[in-house]
């Protein structure tokens, strides 16, 4: 009998049992005279294609195991059977190290793992008769849970929004609350303005007269969350950058392209490559996560510092999002389209009159509470976020209750705090909308960054809420999508009696995501996928008084 439970960063938990068939029995586990297991699990055998690593697993009879995608890596809890301590490094291109031991494997990648992507499992039958687990781990990869790992789909959380939630333990604080100020990270370097606060360039030339010269292998600049590469490029030369699920390449003409590479570069840089071409030639930049044409990456030509090659300096980072400015005609009403009003009920003085929906917008701390401390104080980037979010909702025909409008906290107590914040959402509220900043440990700082939406089961529509906050926002900034969350209960969420949902926009402990939330080009993007999320909430009918109806929003 084979059992996978597969516990995802989102808080989503299911587990697939395989017994080959749906009634044979398991067959009892073999013990030796001293009553330690005689089953052995691992170790595995790698491989890797390109950006892929497949870990293929002996299966014995009788074995379980439990396959845990995290933020970090893939983890596999092995019952039944011993295994062997060790510790590999760099078996593959996306998997960084191995460690084994107590019953555990845990397989580390560069790159985090969701619901479906950066991973795939399945099992299949060798020609002997035996049978195997067989996991792809890289930064295309998709799929998660395989068709051929037979068994049951059982479910601790939804899979969608809408479905009810089952949560872990009785948290009250948002994540990121309990992390005590510790030593922060220096702030990645920057590059000169304004390819920080602009858009990025896509293709360039070179200023100068052709020369066909050779381009030398980049210079590499390592910082913690953020790789820099440096491409010295001759006179006359062109340059056309091109983003992908693989990662950056750069089409180069007018140069001349040795072929070379170098792997395992740094968490950010898998690998290097020059592959030469007619009159120039492609530089390809593996990463461990995609990039787009407005996040994880970063560009800029620059004039010689000596000689007459010109730099191109790319930077790289997962935690780079769109730092551009909004256009003016995003910083006006039409950025988010007036919210139609609704005729009052009897209840008012004049039923005829239209009524304003009303949305509870909450900017999390406060006062003598500051929140995560790190590259910003939370308190401060909540309120400049909620503040965009009244304005551009106001113009639109929503009724904003901001929980704080000042630099103070609702009550001295953190939990009363957090139970008055929520106790605005009175009779005639829509939507309750609480707005926060993640933190982790120094430790750990550089795997936290990017934005996750969470909700509680307060509602039948909090799910639906999340969704479309968590799509319009990672849609207008870039930023990392971390997906839905709800395997906490937090307070400020289960005490609300309308759709509640709290986003956290990004980590302050984060070297790159930190200097997202110091740029008022990234809050004023911040606010306006929070904006449009309520937007079309209330528009789609996501509020206190709908129906609690499957939603069709899509999960990011």
């Amino acid at each position: 009998m084979k059992r996978t439970a597969i516990l995802f960063s989102s808080g989503l938990l299911f587990a697939l049992c395989g017994t080959g068939l749906a009634q044979t029995a398991v067959p009892a586990t073999p013990l030796n005279l001293t009553g330690i297991q005689s089953l052995t699990f691992g170790p595995p055998r790698f491989s890797t294609q390109g950006s892929t690593t497949r870990v293929v697993f002996d299966l014995p009879t009788g074995v379980r195991y439990t396959l845990t995608p995290t933020f970090s890596g893939l983890r596999l809890d092995v019952q039944n059977a011993r295994i062997q301590p060790a510790v590999l490094t760099n078996p593959g291109s996306s998997v960084n190290e191995v460690r084994a031991g107590a019953g555990q494997i845990t397989l580390f990648t560069p790159f985090p793992l969701s619901f479906t992507a950066g991973w795939q499992a399945s099992e299949a039958t060798l020609a002997t008769g035996g049978r195997v687990l067989i996991l792809e781990l890289g930064p295309a990869v998709t799929g998660g849970a395989a068709p051929t790992l037979q068994g049951q789909v059982l479910s601790s959380a939804p899979a969608t929004p809408g479905a009810q939630a089952v949560l872990s333990g009785a948290g009250t604080l948002p994540p990121g609350d309990t992390v005590a100020p510790t030593k922060v990270l220096p702030p990645a370097p920057a590059l000169p303005a304004p390819a920080l606060s602009g858009p990025m360039p896509l293709q360039g030339r070179v200023p100068g007269e052709a020369t066909a010269a050779a381009v030398p292998a980049p210079r590499i600049g390592k910082n913690p969350g953020q790789t820099r590469v440096v491409l010295d490029l001759p006179p006359g030369s062109s340059y056309r950058l091109v983003p992908g699920a693989a990662g950056l390449n750069v089409e180069l003409g007018g140069v001349t392209l040795a072929a070379q590479s170098a792997r395992a570069v740094s968490p950010e840089l898998r690998e290097w490559r020059f592959a030469p071409g007619t009159m120039g030639g492609v530089v390809s930049l593996l990463t461990p996560s995609p990039v787009t044409a407005r996040s994880g990456w970063r560009a800029q030509l620059l004039p010689p510092a000596s000689g007459t090659a010109w730099r191109l300096v790319l930077d790289l980072s997962p935690a780079l999002a769109d730092l551009s400015p909004l256009t003016p005609a995003e910083r006006t009403v039409a950025a988010v389209p007036p919210v139609l009003a609704t005729r009052g009920t009897a209840i008012l003085a004049l039923s005829a009159n239209f009524v304003r929906p009303r949305v509870v917008v909450d900017a999390g701390h406060g006062g003598r509470d500051p929140g995560a401390v790190g590259t910003i104080v939370e308190k401060d980037v909540t309120l400049a976020v909620a503040l965009r979010v009244r304005d551009l909702l106001t113009a639109a025909g929503v009724d904003v209750v901001l929980t704080r409008d000042s630099d103070r906290e609702l009550h001295p107590v953190k939990n009363t705090d957090l139970e008055m914040r929520a106790a605005m959402g009175t009779p005639g509220t829509q939507l309750f909308v609480s707005i926060h900043v993640n933190a982790m440990a120094a430790s750990t700082a550089l795997r936290g960054y990017g934005i996750e939406t969470w909700w509680n089961p307060n509602h039948p529509q909090s799910s639906a809420l999340a969704g479309l906050l968590q799509q319009h926002l990672t849609e207008v900034t870039g930023a990392f999508n971390r997906g839905l969350k709800n395997s906490q209960s937090l307070s400020v969420l289960r005490n609300s009696r309308v759709p509640a949902a709290l986003v956290e926009i990004g980590y302050t402990s984060h070297p790159v995501d930190g200097l997202n939330l110091r740029d008022p080009n990234y809050l004023d993007r911040v606010a306006l996928g929070i904006a449009l999320g309520i937007r079309e909430s209330l528009v789609s009918g996501v509020t206190a008084q709908a129906a609690p109806a499957p939603t069709t929003a899509k999960r990011p």
